[in-house]
């Protein structure tokens, strides 16, 4: 069996590092320590500081180029706030959403009630499908999305047994895409550290070499060691690695040099709208410069418009997945045609410079 891997990119994986500026020396000083707040407070999730995070990009947008005035304008605003003084009413408490009973779960567990949608990821210098990102589907009569269902496995205690059934239908699966294609399977914390998972890897038909395992950039450090010791054997055989860099760059860093991942997955806060922000380009640059440096693909995913497109192309990036690109399937026909796709992409040069836009 060929140990070939497939290609995350026609452009290339490696970088000299006598050509590429040392990614972090651009951002020193006071300026550093402000895009590292800024970073720390857009890469934040939570639903409750959405409101939080749309100011600070009002501000943003209100001092293009200067992320100093606008981080203090922001705090000031922030502190100029006082909440209504109204008592301490009881908050209305919003319904629970009906999660899927325990014995659905089981049924699912027991019947493999799940399959498998691939979504096709892009090399943005030739328009070309080069991967499949593995996404879950439960079967049921109410379409519950799949993180519904991972929810609730994880309040019953069955979230890890869920995700070996995710990871089973995907590697199944993936037999049917074109054998040029890497697969990419994401994989939580606790089942990094499941003993299981290189028995399943030994026991699957896809090469190892055709496989990429995504992490979370923010897996704890303490268990540093326990995640080598798992997945370690697994790149030694062949199998790659990505790691998904959610919230803050910067935290993320040392994580990244560590582990020296094959690819580094952009988090979505950085891809939504980074074509109307000028300082968020500033930062997908620097991560560019990072990637390039440490020998990996930088991979944008969700990419939703063609601007969005079009912009990251411009900064560097040369893989990419979204719905604009290709909306997940479940019909091996459609996987079939991938092969030999080439798709109608803005800006498929992708190495090109392009002029940071407000």
């Amino acid at each position: 069996m060929s140990t070939r891997k497939p290609s995350l990119t026609n452009a290339g994986m490696r970088a000299s590092p006598e050509t590429v500026e040392p990614p972090l020396q651009q951002l020193r000083g006071l300026r550093r320590q402000v895009l590292e707040i800024i970073d720390e407070v857009l890469g934040d999730s939570s639903q409750a500081t959405d409101a939080v995070r749309e100011q600070l990009r009002q501000h943003i947008a209100a001092h293009p180029g200067r992320p100093e005035e606008a981080l203090l304008e922001h705090l000031s605003s922030l502190r100029s706030e006082q909440p209504e003084s109204q008592g301490d009413p009881t908050p209305q408490a919003e319904p629970e959403p009906q999660h899927p009973s325990s014995s659905r779960l089981e049924a699912a567990l027991r019947d493999r009630m799940l399959m498998t949608a691939f979504q096709p990821v892009f090399d943005l210098t030739t328009a070309t499908v080069v991967g499949a990102e593995a996404l879950t589907r439960f079967v049921s009569d109410s379409g519950d999305p799949a993180d519904f269902w991972f929810a609730e496995a994880e309040d019953t205690g069955l979230r890890t047994d869920l995700e070996f059934a995710a990871l089973e239908s995907g590697l199944t699966a993936a037999v049917k895409l074109p054998p040029q294609l890497f697969v990419t399977l994401k994989l939580s914390e606790a089942v990094c550290l499941d003993p299981r998972l290189p028995v399943l890897f030994n026991q699957t038909p896809v090469a190892p070499a055709r496989v990429i395992l995504e992490i979370s950039g923010s897996f704890p450090q303490d268990h540093a060691a326990s995640l080598d010791a798992v997945v370690g054997p697994l790149r030694s055989a062949g199998v790659r690695l990505s790691i998904e860099n959610t919230g803050s760059f910067f935290a993320g860093v040392s994580h990244i040099l560590r582990l020296k991942p094959e690819m580094i997955k952009l988090d979505r806060s950085l891809t939504a709208g980074l074509n109307r922000d000028p300082l968020r380009q500033e930062l997908v640059e620097a991560e560019v410069r990072f990637a390039r440096e440490i020998g990996a693909a930088l991979t944008a995913q969700r990419i939703e418009t063609k601007a969005e497109l079009a912009t990251l192309a411009g900064l560097g990036i040369t893989v990419g997945q979204g719905y604009h690109l290709g909306r997940p399937s479940v019909q091996p026909r459609e996987w079939a045609t991938w092969g030999g796709r080439a798709g109608h992409l803005a800006s498929p040069g992708g190495r090109a410079r392009t002029r940071r836009t407000g």
